[in-house]
């Protein structure tokens, strides 16, 4: 019983970490001038372009344990204000899996000054089509069970998201609905006693995030925040950020610290009671741009007195930039450079 119940409560607990989401999970890559991953107001927000890749693992030494690829390439139209930009993830855990595509269109309005002083504001808008699968097959029942299917179960969903962001010098904003549309879970509907199975149609997403960015001579400093709510369920979670930029003869190192704390508790039954845990990430980062290209690490570690495994999760980041040799506005910011 004690088993049973300690990997109940892991199961909750980990909950908080998917957020009980489709398309791509928000970690921490974002963090290396990755934002168009979150947000489709960033595509082709620099004048030239970037390419993303990452990779995240979970618990090296637990079978099925969660795991996101990423691929993600983002560009500006020429020498207009429009950007396009293309997002491919895979993302499993367990028995579930999710592989998706979504095509970006963002729209860049400078809204005065210079040429060199940057005062934009940007909208983007992301369509996405999802293939989701719950793997069955090894699902075992004495008794006849209605939610147990005994196979593999595959369903398409098609979705939007949509961002908006606003740049002014050092300063930024961003703000993103994912999956805007109302679609039905039915993979979890299928051949199941449907009147006992609830059916899920709001998967919607809210992100918001501002930072700023300090110092313009060798080194600088980053401060951000970023919050996100899940509308079904009401889940809120809030990333405090810091990172420090150096710039040395090759390009640039950098390396900094995320806090994600959830604002709402899973209970937990004690042996005198009942006690709450809240999700609480620490997630140091590293990286350095080498002319052209980035690379990145970062480990993010739970604490609290539940956790599924001693182990953290580990990701990292390679990108490529193109297009742009020199800096084109007087201010030091990163992600429109």
């Amino acid at each position: 019983m004690k088993h049973r119940l300690f990997w109940l409560l892991a199961s909750i607990i980990i909950s908080y970490q998917s957020y009980s989401q489709e398309g791509i999970p928000v970690y921490f890559d974002y963090l290396s001038d990755n934002y168009y991953l979150v947000y489709p107001s960033m595509a082709g927000i620099s004048e030239g372009g970037k390419i993303r890749a990452t990779a995240r693992m979970q618990w090296f030494s637990v079978e099925d344990a969660p795991n996101l690829q990423t691929l993600n390439a983002n560009f500006r139209l020429g020498e207009g204000n429009s950007g396009v930009g293309a997002i491919f993830f895979n993302d499993a855990n367990g028995y579930h899996a999710q592989t998706g595509l979504k095509l970006t269109y963002a729209h860049h309005l400078k809204l005065g000054g210079d040429a060199r002083y940057l005062n934009q504001l940007s909208f983007g808008l992301s369509p996405t089509y999802l293939q989701s699968s719950l793997d069955e097959s090894e699902f075992q029942s004495v008794l006849p069970d209605d939610a147990i299917t005994g196979s593999r179960l595959s369903e398409s969903y098609f979705n939007v998201d949509l961002g908006v962001s606003y740049s002014i010098m050092e300063f930024y904003a961003h703000f993103a609905i994912n999956n805007l549309l109302s679609s039905q879970r039915n993979l979890y509907r299928y051949g199941k006693a449907n009147d006992n199975v609830p059916v899920i149609d709001n998967l919607r997403r809210y992100l918001v995030s501002a930072g700023y960015i300090f110092g313009k001579q060798e080194w600088q400093f980053e401060p951000s925040v970023l919050f996100q709510m899940t509308d079904f369920t009401e889940e809120k979670t809030i990333d405090l950020n810091a990172k420090v930029y150096k710039d040395v003869d090759f390009g640039r190192i950098w390396g900094g610290l995320s806090y994600r704390r959830s604002m709402d508790g899973t209970p937990f039954a004690t042996s005198d009671g009942f006690g709450e845990q809240r999700l609480q990430l620490f997630t140091p980062i590293v990286g350095a741009n080498i002319k052209n290209f980035m690379v990145s690490y970062n480990y993010s570690y739970q604490s609290g007195d539940i956790r599924f495994d001693s182990g953290g999760f580990h990701q990292i980041t390679l990108g490529y930039d193109f297009g742009q040799s020199e800096r084109k506005y007087d201010c030091y910011c990163p992600a429109a450079q």
